[in-house]
């Protein structure tokens, strides 16, 4: 039995993976942006263990997440799931490139990392200085390939971790829409797999997944310069930095 936090658990891929961990016997723990969402949460998903609060565009209420993920004790698993779509490009920064940083730099070390790309980080560009300077240019495929270069980086830096990221597919969610041709049970199977399974194919790092084999990525995240440049903007934004040892000091 493993025990698992997921952002943005409260409806979407992020609900039915917790559905389907928690299927398998697995302990979890939900996450909703608002007390409603978690209320809708919990009747949805009614075997889960604890739903936390924290609304992903405050930085300030992520870096409170972490502290109420820890205060939980020691999670085998982080599925970085949330994310947002068609919105001000602020709030794409706030959610889908800055909150899974600094969750990823102040949660206690799990044994699996798990991040929620996209195809459309093919696309995406770091665009490095507007992200320090100018968000508002600032694409959802850009802060998606921001997603994938983190899951890279903590692959590199952390060699204990299982850190990998995820393409679900376009799939048929609020997100995705109706029409959406993929499917819709491998886009989140693929994440709770990588998860807790003892498949010796998901116990790898620095992956990018779809359907649970590894597929092509941009490879911009691989590269070990911009990598680091990523790291140090996100760090100067939000004043946290990733800790090289287990016991070290996560605030800059």
């Amino acid at each position: 039995m493993a025990r698992i936090f997921i952002t943005g658990s409260a409806d979407g891929l992020g609900q039915m993976a917790a559905s389907l961990l928690i299927s398998q016997g697995h302990d979890v723990v939900l996450h909703a942006r608002s007390s409603e969402r978690a209320q809708h949460a919990l009747s949805k998903v009614p075997g889960a263990k604890n739903v936390l609060i924290a609304d992903l565009s405050s930085m300030d209420e992520t870096k409170a997440l972490a502290g109420q993920v820890n205060a939980l004790g020691k999670f085998d698993a982080v599925i970085h799931n949330a994310g947002v779509y068609r919105v001000d490009s602020k709030l794409i920064v706030a959610v889908n490139t800055l909150a899974p940083y600094i969750l990823t730099c102040l949660i206690q070390r799990p044994k699996r990392l798990i991040y929620l790309g996209s195809g459309m980080h093919s696309y995406g560009k770091l665009n490095l200085e507007s992200l320090a300077n100018n968000p508002n240019r600032i694409s959802y495929s850009d802060s998606k390939l921001h997603v994938v270069t983190l899951s890279m980086a903590v692959a590199r830096k952390w060699p204990e971790v299982y850190s990998n990221s995820v393409d679900p597919g376009w799939v048929a969610t609020k997100m995705g829409g109706r029409g959406a041709p993929d499917n819709l049970e491998k886009g989140f199977e693929t994440q709770s797999w990588l998860a807790v399974s003892e498949d010796e194919n998901a116990k790898v790092s620095g992956r990018y997944f779809f359907h649970k084999k590894i597929s092509r990525h941009n490879n911009d995240a691989d590269d070990i310069t911009s990598q680091e440049n990523f790291l140090s903007v996100c760090e100067q934004a939000t004043g946290v930095k990733v800790p090289n040892g287990h016991n070290g000091d996560n605030r800059s």
